[in-house]
């Protein structure tokens, strides 16, 4: 059949026989007379061949199947164990060849071995490459829906773990770092390529999945106290803080210093007792809310006509870098260098130890997060007839809506692995089977379900019920309460609503919103809406006649009606001052808001 050749989308020309050419092409490539990243598409529908070659396309590798057998033999794979060949001779000699998104339409791929047949023009190099490298390091993962096998994935990137070995050195952004990092008992093969045990990002921790006094209810998890004492998910903060020395005009120049009193803008001498004399902190300084971490200071913004020529006569401009709203920690480690225009750069990283607490994120690989609900002391939780108490009570609820199969599955493949002294592999599609770890369990001298007899700690009585138990690797995240807990008293208002500021970084307050006031009012707390719905609450005069906002003359000390003037009743009306604002927006636009006063009529 004939077709029309595009190349990148431009026509190129015509051929008679389209299948015949397709072959041609592709056994060219295999032999290396055309490129290997070139890709063929051919629409039968529109009987056009499209060849495209353009930069930034995605291809992956497939093994070739000729006549329902695949190119790679064995005496390939004992060839690259043996360092004979490498994966580059195999794509140059046409065993394994890269398709595009396109190409991939014209191609049946089996996934594996078994399911081959004639019609079949690839296979996949391993079963599990259908998935990323971060989803492709959840265990017996295809025992999960698709949807929490892409949480699981997602998790694990905000797992707080040991990122790089040269931490102590690095200034980065905001970067979080586990004490005590180990590599999970139950792997899959991606954990042992990826060199996962250099950068680890989790602990192994004893997990018994029950209810536990309500305080795991909503995917709630329970610490135990005394691990989290001895350093369980322990982990410490790192973020710098920079300040440039810039250069202005005339010869000025920011300066490096503790500011004197005389300096425009100068804080309270408290807060500038952890720098030293070159105005910078010291190492270990403990800094608390607004201490100041650089001490700077600038030449004055506006020059008048004498102070040109007097320069030394202009009163500095205080200009230091202090610590924010809510913020505290450690000054770990100090650096100077030069920025980028060649100015002066101090740059300072502060260290805070965050041990966990009521409100700090927890998750297992398989998407099954939440929060800790309480931490209760070893003594109060149950434990098994060995004695073993567990580091965290996982709720049994969170798994028959979510259906994580492998969330269980990875508590016994773990336990398995903590007896027996061995990793456990639950590589995606190439797992240990559940009956295999359940024989091996046995074995040791357990219940093959993993289930155990435990007693209440607080009353020393039996449980009615076995409680699954077992190891689990879980992973503490980087969302952490004491980062975003946030209260106010007093404190900042906007200019224009007079209402309090909005966000934590402005000292702001939580907006009462119209569902939030109905929650009050169910639940019989309307006194609290009294407090809440007067935060800008104003006293305005009203013009009785008229019913327009009045206003305070200073000359006559006496209240005026904008109409009317001094022959009209005045009187002060409560109101929010948004609504006083609508009334001067509704005013700009022609509109008459007039307000009438029942007790005044």
């Amino acid at each position: 059949m004939a077709a029309e050749v595009y190349l990148n989308r431009k026509f190129i020309g015509n051929v008679e026989s389209a299948n015949g050419f397709i072959e041609n092409f592709k056994d060219q490539r295999r032999k290396g007379q055309i490129a290997e990243e070139a890709g063929i598409f051919y629409d039968e529908i529109a009987e056009e061949i499209h060849i495209n070659s353009q930069k930034g396309r995605a291809l992956r590798p497939l093994i070739v199947i000729k006549e329902g057998t695949p190119l790679l033999t064995e005496k390939h794979l004992e060839q690259l164990k043996a360092g004979e060949i490498t994966w580059d001779d195999l794509v140059h000699s046409g065993v394994v060849e890269y398709l595009d998104a396109a190409e991939e339409e014209n191609a049946l791929v089996a996934y594996k071995g078994e399911f081959l047949t004639k019609d079949h023009t690839h296979l996949e190099v391993s079963q599990g490459s259908i998935v990323s490298i971060t989803t492709s390091l959840v265990p017996f993962g295809n025992f999960n829906p698709s949807s929490r096998l892409i949480i699981g994935s997602k998790n694990q990137k905000q797992a707080v773990g040991y990122y790089a070995a040269n931490y102590h050195i690095r200034m980065d952004m905001d970067s979080n770092l586990m004490h005590y990092p180990q590599f999970p008992l139950v792997k899959t093969k991606i954990h042992s390529i990826s060199n996962y045990d250099e950068h680890p990002a989790g602990q192994n921790v004893v997990v018994a999945v029950m209810s536990y006094k309500g305080y795991n209810m909503e995917d709630g998890v329970i610490l135990n106290k005394s691990s989290v004492e001895r350093g369980m998910a322990r982990s410490t903060y790192f973020k710098p803080i920079s300040a440039e020395l810039l250069r202005y005009s005339g010869g000025l120049t920011d300066e490096l210093e503790i500011p004197d009193k005389e300096t425009k803008g100068y804080r309270t001498e408290k807060q500038y007792t952890s720098l030293e004399a070159d105005g910078i902190v010291h190492t270990e300084a403990k800094l608390t809310n607004s201490d100041v971490i650089i001490g700077r200071t600038s030449p004055p913004r506006f020059l008048n006509s004498l102070d040109e020529y007097n320069l030394s006569a202009g009163v500095r401009r205080e200009s230091s870098v202090a610590l924010k709203h809510g913020e505290s920690g450690i000054a770990d480690f100090v650096t100077l260098t030069e920025s980028s225009e060649g100015n002066r750069l101090i740059q300072v990283r502060l260290r805070e130890e965050r041990i966990p607490e009521i409100g700090d994120k927890f998750t297992s690989r398989h998407g099954q997060k939440g929060v800790v609900g309480v931490l209760v002391p070893s003594q109060d939780l149950p434990f098994t007839n060995s004695g073993v108490i567990p580091d965290l009570i996982f709720t049994p609820h969170g798994v028959s809506s979510r259906m994580t199969v492998s969330h269980l599955l990875e508590l016994l493949g773990s336990k398995v692995s903590a007896l027996s002294g061995r990793l456990v592999d639950a590589t995606l599609f190439d797992s240990e089977k559940e009956t295999d770890l359940r024989k091996e369990l046995a074995n040791l001298g357990f219940q093959e379900n993993a289930t155990e007899v435990m007693y209440d700690g607080i009353t020393g009585k039996k449980m009615v019920a076995r409680i699954y138990i077992g190891n689990m690797y879980y992973l503490r995240l980087k969302h952490m309460v004491s980062k975003k807990i946030q209260s106010r008293a007093r404190g900042p208002i906007q200019l224009l609503t007079r209402q309090p500021t909005e966000g934590k970084a402005r000292e702001g307050g939580l907006r009462l919103g119209e569902m939030e006031k109905d929650t009050f009012i169910a639940h019989g707390a309307t006194l609290l809406l009294k407090e809440r719905f007067d935060s800008d609450k104003t006293a305005i005069p009203v013009c009785t006649k008229s019913g327009l906002i009045g206003f305070y003359d200073g000359r006559s000390k006496t209240l005026k009606s904008p109409i009317y003037g001094e022959d009209s009743d005045m009187a002060y009306v409560e109101m929010s001052y948004a609504f006083k604002l609508l009334l001067n927006e509704l005013m700009s636009l022609g509109i008459y808001p007039k307000i009438k006063l029942i007790d005044k009529f």
